[in-house]
């Protein structure tokens, strides 16, 4: 069985490491092109702050100020933070570390969905998989023996803590994050020099590892891709990262990394995002509604192409008649309010984690009092939500009516985030997987905005004909915990 990439599992950028041996001398050239940012001791950032998505974030690349990050680094070029922060190393370690294996291969992990185990060999990926169940004494066998990287897929299946990161950075970026946990031992190499196709974001967990980073051949790729030693040239970026550091670098960056002779081993946490989030992902989603719309009220859209168009080889006509209508689209796009992106808002939400409410805490369930016409009522878990306008999915006429969704993640299972395959449309419990929320008339649509853009609203001054429907809309969000009475 063949390892899966990070492309295919989405988790995240994987180790890098030559084999053991002498480490280059780094630079000072090397160092002043990646940032280092030392943190001192007498202003060490305390551990996460989850108060709200913007502030977990700001801990989470503390000291770097986030509109720094995104003006100087996103999607640009690598950041290296360097922290001697006792307290955050003992933090980062409590993550995920080496010796929590044995109890989670209790629970019934297997290989290829859960572990896989690899060396990188002459530079290429050697897969060390089993069948099958994983045990761990065999599995500790073939860390210490052969020298192979455990590759932990999705921990945060496992570990609340990092439920709790991955469950604000989702809310942070609008976009799912992913994990994966690499656990290398000494002298060794898990994966050959390659780049991912998601934002990489590396948590140095224990021990040390040793990084080196190329020029993209692929500036923001779209897929994984390994890449031989004698394309890459030399290193841009080289250096060691030790626990409580962090590491970014965009999509297309060429890493590879090893743990260095004379440390037992290597734990880090790749946590990736921004996987087909581009503004190209963005316009496939939603072009077809545009046009779908457009050609509802423009008879030109309507025209038919001309005779036998299809069985031409030459299309140059085509095409400028194709600009002429594009163009005819961007202009309608300016004085639309309405944009449909249905699928990919659909998918973030029916695929990102749930609230992370604590491991003990009973499901959500509504409470406190039911909202009456004349109660005060306010949004809960507003970035747990999103409203769409689509066709109606519950009639089969040809003509169907435009109808709005509310789609929330807040019944979604954490033990199969990121675990997308093709048998999990069902869940353990025999029930099908889907999206959970409701469906309104489109005259709701300007009541639900309401609600969604103001921190309180009386039901009575929702914008509804009637006191009925105020009512019906307030008790239907109370019913999915998306609304509390105050």
């Amino acid at each position: 069985m063949d390892t899966l990439t990070e492309a295919e599992m989405w988790a995240t950028a994987r180790n890098m490491p030559k084999k053991g041996g002498k480490h280059a001398e780094m630079g000072k050239e090397m160092q002043a092109q990646c940032k280092r940012a030392k943190v001192e001791e007498a202003r060490s950032p305390s551990v996460m702050n989850f108060e709200n998505p913007d502030s977990l974030f700001g801990s989470f690349i503390s000291p770097i100020k986030q509109e720094m990050f995104f003006r100087e680094y996103w999607e640009q070029k690598p950041l290296l933070v360097q922290r001697n922060d006792p307290l955050l190393a003992a933090y980062y370690q409590s993550l995920f570390q080496l010796s929590d294996l044995k109890e989670l291969c209790s629970q019934g992990l297997y290989y290829g969905q859960d572990i896989n185990i690899c060396r990188c060999v002459n530079g290429k990926k050697k897969v060390l998989n089993k069948e099958g169940k994983v045990n761990y004494m065999q599995l500790k066998k073939d860390f210490d023996q052969k020298k192979a990287t455990i590759q932990f897929h999705q921990p945060q299946r496992f570990k609340e803590e990092l439920w709790k990161i991955q469950e604000k950075l989702e809310c942070y970026f609008g976009s799912l994050v992913g994990s994966n946990v690499y656990i290398t031992p000494q002298g060794s190499q898990g994966l050959p020099p390659h780049y991912d196709d998601v934002e990489v974001f590396i948590l140095q967990l224990e021990g040390e590892k040793h990084w080196r980073l190329y020029k993209p051949t692929v500036h923001l790729a779209r897929e994984y891709n390994v890449e031989s030693e004698d394309r890459i040239g030399n290193p841009t970026h080289e250096f060691i990262l030790k626990p409580g550091d962090l590491l970014y670098f965009p999509r297309g960056t060429i890493h590879q990394a090893d743990t260095p002779l004379g440390i037992s081993y290597s734990t880090h946490v790749t946590i990736s995002t921004y996987q087909n989030n581009s503004w190209g992902d963005f316009l496939l989603d939603a072009i077809p509604g545009l046009v779908f719309d457009s050609a509802k009220e423009d008879v030109v859209l309507r025209t038919s192409i001309p005779r036998q168009l299809l069985m031409q080889v030459d299309t140059a006509d085509s095409t400028k008649k194709l600009s002429s209508l594009l163009r005819r689209l961007a202009d309608r796009l300016e004085n639309t309010r309405e944009l449909r992106s249905s699928d990919m808002k659909k998918d973030f939400i029916m695929n990102r984690l749930p609230p992370c409410l604590g491991c003990d805490s009973d499901p959500l369930t509504p409470g406190g009092k039911l909202p009456k016409i004349d109660s005060k009522i306010r949004l809960q878990f507003r970035d747990h939500a999103i409203i769409t306008v689509e066709p109606d999915q519950e009639t089969s006429d040809e003509i169907r009516r435009d109808m709005v969704y509310v789609y929330h993640s807040l019944k979604n299972r954490r033990e199969t985030h990121m675990m997308g395959t093709e048998d999990d449309t069902t869940s353990e419990e025999g029930t099908s997987q889907q999206t959970h929320g409701l469906r309104f008339p489109l005259s709701y649509l300007d009541a639900l905005k309401q609600i969604w853009s103001s921190s309180t609203v009386n039901v009575k001054e929702l914008n509804l004909i009637s006191d009925e429907e105020k009512e019906n809309l307030a008790l239907s969000l109370w019913t999915e915990c998306l609304i509390e009475v105050i």
